[in-house]
This record gives structure tokens, sequence and C-alpha cells, in this order.
């Protein structure tokens, strides 16, 4: 089967990055607004017969969930055998029950929304919170890929003598699956609330590896308070100054900012949503999964 790639506005880089690891062609998608708002969108290539695979960038999910449904039905009309989509981050995942009388239970929402558009996903480290997996939400074939592989490779080839360190217990899966691949040891910081707005965050076994160098890992950098303190915790008693790393570059206009505030060494992420931070690339991670879908390249 012939593959070509399609690259939602915004995902231009992320679409070319996986494009070198599929050896696929990248098609031209040219968009654009009409003075009232409204989306214009034109697809450039011969389309017939092909799997289309649409690479999407959802930092700011909103403004680009029509045109991903106007993209999807614009392949299928112009002969597209099948259409999949390349999220590598994927929103709405948060909302997962109703907390509150009347709100909208937007993972569901969005999980129909793209399961009547495209026919398989492909998204790596979804926040899945409550959830065991995508398979819950999603009515089509979902595959949640693992950066770990790809951080570790990075860690390896960067940090001499690491100790892997989650900020909370939620990074706990991604902190040990990185420092199992690395072979060094991982901690796990350990957080207790003093109050409404008050939290102590204390280092276990810091004398056995205070002369390692800690590398912060966790699923998104948004905010960047959680890490920030941990780097702060981190810092008072490791002799190094931590390296971290984020699987997902969210990013609030002064997560940055606080990081290098709280004296972080270097701060690196993957490549799943633009940010110059980007360093660790999990596009051929995104890659394999893409081929167990569609098959090898042809043409």
């Amino acid at each position: 089967m012939t593959m070509i790639i399609l690259p939602a506005p915004g995902a231009e880089q992320a679409a070319a990055d996986l494009a070198v690891h599929l050896q696929a062609p990248v098609g031209r998608v040219e968009a654009r607004h009409f003075p009232d708002g409204e989306s214009y969108l034109r697809l450039h290539d011969d389309l017939s017969g092909k799997d289309v695979v649409v690479v999407a960038s959802l930092r700011d999910p909103d403004p680009q969930a029509l045109r991903l449904w106007y993209l999807a039905q614009t392949a299928r009309e112009l002969g597209a055998s099948r259409v999949g989509i390349v999220t590598p981050y994927l929103p709405y995942m948060r909302q997962d029950k109703r907390f509150q009388p009347g709100e909208a239970v937007t993972s569901v929402t969005f999980a129909r929304f793209l399961s009547q558009a495209f026919d398989w996903l492909v998204t790596v480290d979804p926040h899945l919170h409550r959830r065991a997996s995508l398979d819950e939400v999603y009515s089509i074939p979902a595959e949640n890929v693992a950066s770990a592989p790809a951080i570790a490779r990075w860690v390896a080839a960067h940090v001499p003598e690491p100790v892997v360190v989650g900020p909370d217990s939620e990074s706990e899966q991604w902190a040990s699956d990185v420092a199992a691949r690395v072979g060094c040891p991982f901690i796990v910081l350990s957080k207790r609330r003093l109050g409404d707005r008050s939290v102590e965050i204390s280092v276990p076994q810091v004398e056995t590896y205070a002369g390692r160098r800690p590398v912060l890992i966790d699923d998104i950098i948004s905010s960047a308070r959680t890490m920030a303190v941990a780097v702060r915790q981190v810092r008072s008693v490791f002799k190094n100054d931590p390296v971290c790393i984020g699987v997902h570059a969210v990013f609030a206009p002064d997560a940055m900012q606080l990081l290098e505030d709280a004296g972080a060494a270097s701060v690196v992420t993957c490549n799943t949503l633009p940010h110059p931070s980007n360093g660790i690339d999990v596009m051929g991670e995104v890659a394999h999964a893409v081929r167990a879908r569609v098959g090898n390249v042809s043409g």
C-alpha cells in the first residue's frame, strides 16, 4: 500500500520528522482563513487508493479540530483508502468524569469526534488519569507509543552517572522505565501537604545517590510549578544541578523561566509538540507504530 503523510496546519515539522523515519512522501496541504474566519483547505496530491497519515499538533486543539475533520473528509472524497491520525500530544484527557453537575466529559466527546473522522490513531504517552487504556474511549484502533526508549537513549548519551528522579508518584511509571533502560537507579520524590498552600517534598535515599546527576522526568511540563519545586529540593541535597526532561512541551509563558530560576542545569523535551527545548526524537517509535497500522511504505 502506498502511504502519504499530510501535515495539518502547525504540524509541518512533526510531519517532516516522521517522514524521515518512514521514508514516505509529505503531501502539500494549503490552508488559510477567509476574512470571516472560515477555513479554506486544499490538498494538492493524488490520494487515490493511498493510505493517508495526517500528522497533527494539538497543543491548542479547538482551532484545529474542524480543520482535522475537513482534512480527513476531503482525503476520503479524493479517494484515500484509509485515513489515520498521528497526534503525538493527545489533548482532552483530563476531563474524564463529570466532577460537577452539568460539566462536559470532553475526553469522551473528543474521542468520539476523532473516531468518526479517522480510521486509526497513534499518540505518545497520553495522560490517561483514571483510564486504563485509550480503548475505553476510542472506538478506532488507538495506539499509545512509549517515549521511554527515546528518553533513555538520550540520557545514556548525554548524562554521565545519572539517577532518574520522578517529581511525584504519578511520574514513577516513566522514571522506573527510563532508569531500567539506562541501567541506572531511580527515586521518586515524596510529597506531603502541610496545608492548603504549602507542600513539603522529601528526597529518599539521597545519601546513596548524592554524587550522581539527577534527571527529573515528567510527562507534561505545563505550568512547571511542580517541577520547579522539585528542582529546588533536589538541588538542596544533590551535588549536581538537575536535568529536567518532559515528554510533552506544553509550557505556559513563564514555565521555562521558572525552571531556569529554580536552577535546572538544562531542560529537554521530546518532539511531540514544537518547542525550542525539543531535543529527544520520538518519531522513530511513532513510525514503528504507524507501520504496524499501514504496513511498509511502497512508492
